[in-house]
């Protein structure tokens, strides 16, 4: 192959028949005259005449120039000329390509596939086998020693992804050591720019100086601004979350946003937050109501993919409200003598403690209600048991009063009278520490100290369940904390006071992680002590929740000990009602940008542009060429139908058929635009517009598109492709299920093309979006500019959209539909079931919508709202969302009607 800059020729050879070009002129520079018509008057003129000798005439010199440039161009095309080619390899052998494939390569892996895809045609072209290998595949999986053929190594590129977690340089290079010696490799790394942490600092090194060892080494690796980021897991604090977000390499502004969902995809909040130049971390604070901030289960950054920013909740996260009875005016006066006091202390971090009188507490919903040391009456315990047996969790406290009452109300377990306390009648020596968690209580894994003891205490009666109802015991084993399950709830009773009067317990670390087990078990989670958790649901490589392979392994008691690879893969462990989250990010705190390469080979950047094969082009102006000649040589030997006038001006009809194969050249470029086009249309999920001539109104609506796929694509399952303008009339509109039509009073009125092409694209069902986006009201029985572009398209008849209409349910729940502007009516096809099942074809409104949608490439909003702000957005997005949803899938969501005979069926 020989490259010059950003043009190559895989056929150089070929260009030596340009040393031929001078035995072409000296042949085509001849050009037998054309005949001669003469009119003869008589025959007997031509007695005596002398014939004229016939002398050929010279070629002009601008056709034989034109046959010149076609001998080349032909030339040029057999010598397989590329734009933009894979450089050369420089020596013999087969291609080794090694992918990163770990958790950093997700944000850039369609880059790193189009490199790879460049080498197997690059391997193709020059008859060359292939090894693909990735770094981070689970163990025990074939390396890859055996080359493949091309198409091979195609589809095995094509099921390759990213993994979730760290990749194994080191593996690669051991394993690399058994490759065949007698075996010639061209080594290509496709590095993923990031050093995962010390360790695999060493890796690296081990695996470049391997590659360097079987070849000439070339490694790819995006820029640092494509480097990813890490998304840590919140930090709670009293009243709000604190996020941390960080990127590996600095020196350059940028800007991210936070995307807060529930476990439906549902988005509850976003929160844009900037990298200064220098910094290599920001904060954002969550500041959310606590019924949203109890829902919040995925935090993960907008526009980008991958289990590194993705932060998955558990019970840890969530601040559930717990009640606490409020305390005499005694007892708020001398609050350090008040159990209330340090219950309010401990709880506080990381629940939300109301402190009322009891009835008021039962009126609202609580995850926990604790008593101190108090004697119920009748009234209060009728009013708590069937709380509690509705799921609640009633933690009571012992102290002085508990022990003096005789056959108190709601207690797991009997208690004998009077207590036990250092130097009572049921004595001991000294204080008793805490003996540890038995391993089927709820508390099991809790550290227990040494430090902490117990000097008074209630004693439980003896009896056959009280082991079972033993939640925890002191070191000579009588309880100190019972339990007992009531219908759907639980009663509990720690057997020492809540104060520091009886232990020092509420003084100690474990008080505070007692109370967060209890809280999370109010709230249906069993906690950590159950033992290892099995695997529930996994994040791979992109980010996406997925069900575990069978070789992950269940996650230990002590979460902290595990090491995230492929048989612990971060994601959810437990159950639905009883799970833990295990995030990629904090097993990531010494992850860096990954230093030079340069010793151990070439280095190149993944951002270059496609090969181009220049083949086609060149033949086909060499064919434009070659008619354009035959044309010119028929008309001046007189073989076409051309005046003597015309003939005179052949050389500037040459120049002008040479502009016009310029142009057709373009022609033929944009056809094979338009298939290109509509192939990518076909294959993917392509919303469109309809471009108006405006450049700027045009640019509103891409970038309007361009911001709706992405909130589809992290919001719902559906991944659109890059949106596209098109011309109806001239572009086909079948590949395109929604087409937004932006208005404007200087758009001339469709022709008649692109009125059939209109109406047939709402025959068949397409989806019309007409925008007048003025924010002023449309009336679409009157409005001069609708009449106007679509008095050629039948469109049927239009009603406000109804409160019951499938586009307020599609995917949100919406009562209202905003764009930039808010509060105009939005109009619909009245449809029945016979027609398009339903579905309206055309929709609109004057909310501009493309202009709320519309986002830079940083994901940035172009425009502002009015009047409603970020929110007003926030809705106009959800809007679009459910257009979308309701252009695919149809009206199937009127048919929740029907579920509740459904479900009274089965019942029965």
């Amino acid at each position: 192959m020989l490259a010059l800059g950003p043009l190559a020729f895989a056929s150089p050879w070929l260009l030596l028949a340009l040393l031929g070009l001078p035995a072409l002129w000296w042949l085509m520079r001849v050009t037998p005259p054309a005949p001669r018509h003469q009119t003869f008057p008589a025959i007997g003129l031509l007695l005596g005449l002398k014939p004229a000798e016939q002398t050929p005439a010279r070629t002009p010199w601008w056709l034989l120039a034109l046959r010149f440039l076609l001998a080349g161009l032909v030339i040029l095309a057999l010598s397989q000329p590329l734009l933009n080619p894979q450089p050369a390899a420089r020596q013999e052998g087969a291609f080794l390509i090694v992918i990163d494939n770990g958790w950093s390569a997700a944000r850039n892996w369609q880059q790193t596939r189009s490199v790879a895809e460049r080498l197997l045609t690059q391997a193709e072209r020059e008859n060359r086998t292939v090894y693909l290998l990735t770094t981070a595949d689970p163990e025990g999986e074939d390396p890859g020693f055996e080359p493949l053929d091309v198409a091979t190594a195609r589809e095995r590129l094509a099921v390759i992804e990213p993994r979730p977690w760290p990749p194994q340089h080191e593996d690669l290079a051991s394993a690399l050591r058994e490759f065949p010696r007698d075996t010639d490799v061209v080594p290509y790394w496709l590095s993923d720019g990031v050093v995962s942490d010390n360790t695999d600092r060493g890796g690296i090194d081990s695996l470049g100086d391997r590659l360097d060892r079987l070849g000439d080494l070339t490694v790819y690796r995006p820029a640092s601004e494509r480097l990813p980021h890490l998304l840590q897991p919140p930090r709670e604090t009293a009243s709000h979350l604190k996020v941390a977000v960080q990127r590996l390499s600095e020196g350059y502004e940028e800007s991210v946003a936070l995307l807060v969902q529930d476990g439906e995809g549902r988005v509850l909040d976003r929160q844009p937050a900037d990298f200064p130049p220098g910094s290599l971390e920001t904060t954002i604070t969550l500041e959310l109501p606590l019924t949203l901030r109890n829902r919040v289960e995925r935090l993960s950054l907008e526009g980008e993919a991958g289990a590194n920013v993705v932060a998955l909740s558990d019970e840890r996260w969530r601040r559930r409200p717990v009640g606490l009875p409020l305390a005499s005016d005694s007892e708020r006066r001398q609050p350090l003598l008040s159990d209330s006091y340090y219950l309010t202390r401990a709880l506080s971090p990381f629940t939300q403690v109301t402190e009322a009188p009891l009835a008021r507490l039962l009126e609202t919903p609580q995850a926990l209600i604790a008593l101190p040391d108090r004697i119920l009456d009748e009234s209060e315990a009728q009013q708590l048991d069937p709380w509690i047996r509705q799921g609640g969790l009633l933690l009571r406290f012992a102290g002085p009063r508990l022990a003096e009452a005789e056959n108190p109300r709601l207690l797991p377990v009997e208690l004998r009278q009077g207590g036990r306390t250092l130097g009572g009648t049921l004595t001991w020596d000294q204080p008793i520490a805490l003996d540890d968690f038995p391993k089927d209580s709820p508390l099991a894994g809790l550290e227990v100290s040494e430090e902490v003891t117990v000097s008074s205490q209630v004693l439980a009666r003896p009896d056959l369940g009280l082991n079972e109802k033993t939640w925890a015991r002191l070191q000579d084993g009588t309880p100190l904390i019972t339990a007992e399950q009531r219908g759907e709830g639980w009663l509990v009773l720690v057997h020492t006071s809540a104060g520091p009067a009886w232990s020092n317990l509420p003084l100690s670390g474990l008080y505070v992680e007692l109370l967060r087990r209890l809280v999370a078990f109010s709230a249906g989670v069993s906690g950590e002590g159950d033992g290892p958790l099995p695997a529930w649901q996994v994040l791979d490589g992109f980010g996406r929740l997925q069900d575990p392979a069978p070789e992950v392994h269940p996650l230990p008691q002590e979460a902290g000990t595990a090491q995230i690879g492929p048989r612990q893969s971060p994601g959810y462990y437990g159950s639905d009602i009883s799970r833990q989250a295990l995030n990629l990010a904090p097993a990531l705190t010494d992850a860096e940008t990954l230093p030079s390469l340069g010793e151990y080979g070439t280095e190149r950047s993944h951002e270059t542009g496609p090969e181009r094969p220049l083949l086609p082009w060149l033949l086909s102006a060499a064919l434009g060429l070659a008619l354009l000649d035959l044309l010119i040589s028929l008309g001046m030997r007189g073989l076409l139908p051309i005046r003597p006038q015309l003939r005179r001006g052949t050389a500037l009809l040459a120049f002008a058929l040479l502009a016009g194969l310029t142009l057709s050249t373009d022609v033929q470029a944009q056809s094979e635009q338009k298939q290109q086009r509509a192939l990518q249309a076909s294959l993917e999920t392509t919303l469109a517009y309809v471009q108006t001539g405006d450049p700027e109104l045009d640019q509103s609506s891409r970038a309007g598109l361009v911001g709706l796929g992405q909130v589809l694509t992290q919001r719902t399952t559906i991944e659109p492709g890059p949106p596209m303008g098109v011309r109806p009339g001239e572009d086909e509109l079948a590949f395109y299920p929604l087409l937004y039509w932006p208005v404007s009073e200087q758009q001339a009125p469709p022709d008649r093309a692109a009125e059939r092409a209109l109406q047939d694209y709402l025959d068949h069902g397409g989806t019309l979006l007409l925008d007048l986006g003025d924010g002023r009201g449309s009336r679409v029985d009157g409005d001069s500019r609708l009449q106007r572009l679509t008095s050629g398209i039948e469109i049927p008849r239009l009603v406000p959209v109804p409160e019951d209409h499938v586009l307020t349910r599609a995917f949100y729940l919406l009562q209202e539909f905003p764009g930039r502007y808010a509060g105009e009516t939005l109009w619909v096809e009245e449809t029945d079931e016979t027609r398009h099942d339903g579905v309206a074809t055309v929709i609109i409104g004057s909310h501009d919508w493309a202009s709320a949608w519309a986002v830079d490439e940083g994901g940035r909003p172009l425009s502002a709202v009015i009047p409603g702000g970020e929110r007003q957005r926030e809705m106009a997005f959800r809007f679009g969302v459910n257009l979308v949803m309701y252009a695919l899938t149809g009206n199937y969501k009127s048919d929740q009607v029907h579920v509740p005979f459904i479900l009274e069926r089965l019942g029965q």
